[in-house]
């Protein structure tokens, strides 16, 4: 079975409070993008339920096979559901600890397939729950469609008006950014006005009011990021961001600029927002 596991960047991150078990209650706007990685399993004749076969091509990933989040999801249903062996391969496109969710998009996108092929039977709400044990942001892509992200951002409101239109740069340096140490730099806050009300402006406004709580903090170790954010606004972007805690970056446009010239020697990827 052959699919692709799409990216998300994040509209506004807001870091509210931290949470007795250790994680951080947050606020954001999680919208999917078309860039997307390719995953495939296959069934594995004659050999014992539980096995998992996996290997990679594409961007390397740093990562011993029975810790990759693909191999996870399956572990995670095989305990309640005895899943026939299967063999996996990832072509990752995503580059890998960016801020875009890859590798959550890869396991929430394992999750729903397996059920499919296994006919499981799970609901959205059930593979939400399964979802949110691999990571915080798995559960989003279960869902798919931009969407307001609160607690650990695996609890979700429909948002109201959204632009269908705006097209999308991501510029990625190459930077690793580790988790901890993006939240290290950040004292939670409550924000004056919720994403709720601050999205429903014009998209040129939006860099005025909407925020990425991790800039900060990571702009003044990472100079280079927060160069690639004003590259974006010469270039026209109406509103550009860190998606995530970085270190990719990305610019919203009416209409995509010329890149002759620019963001040589970066990952780069152009499209539309949403899927």
């Amino acid at each position: 079975m052959l699919f692709f596991p799409n990216a998300k960047i994040n509209l506004g991150l807001n870091i509210v409070s931290k949470r007795p078990d250790g994680f951080h209650n947050i606020e954001t706007i999680f919208c999917p993008v078309e860039l997307s990685d390719i995953l495939e399993f296959v069934p594995l004749a004659g050999i014992p339920s539980g096995h998992t076969g996996f290997s990679v091509s594409g961007i390397d990933v740093d990562c011993e096979p029975e810790k990759n989040l693909c191999v996870k999801a399956y572990q995670l249903l095989n305990k309640e559901f005895t899943l026939p062996a299967i063999d996996i391969h990832l072509h990752k496109i995503i580059p890998p600890g960016a801020g875009l969710g890859g590798g959550s998009s890869d396991a929430a996108f394992m999750l729903k397939n397996l059920n499919i092929f296994f006919e499981l039977g799970l609901n959205d709400d059930e593979l939400c729950r399964y979802a949110s044990i691999l990571g915080s942001d798995c559960a989003f892509f279960i869902k798919n469609k931009t969407m307001l992200g609160y607690e650990r951002g695996n609890v979700f409101s429909d948002i109201g008006y959204f632009p269908g239109d705006l097209k999308i740069l991501v510029v990625n340096p190459g930077i690793h950014v580790s988790t901890a140490e993006a939240y290290a730099g950040v004292t939670p806050r409550k924000p004056e006005k919720p994403l709720s009300e601050l999205i429903q402006l014009p998209p040129d406004v939006w860099k005025r009011y909407i925020k990425n709580d991790f800039e900060e903090s990571i702009f003044n170790k990472h100079p280079e990021i927060a160069q690639l954010k004003q590259n974006l606004y010469d270039a026209g972007a109406l509103y550009a961001s860190m998606s995530g805690s970085g270190s990719s970056v990305y610019g919203l446009f009416n209409e995509l600029p010329d890149l002759k010239g620019r963001f040589e020697g970066y990952f780069v990827w152009e499209g539309k927002l949403g899927c």
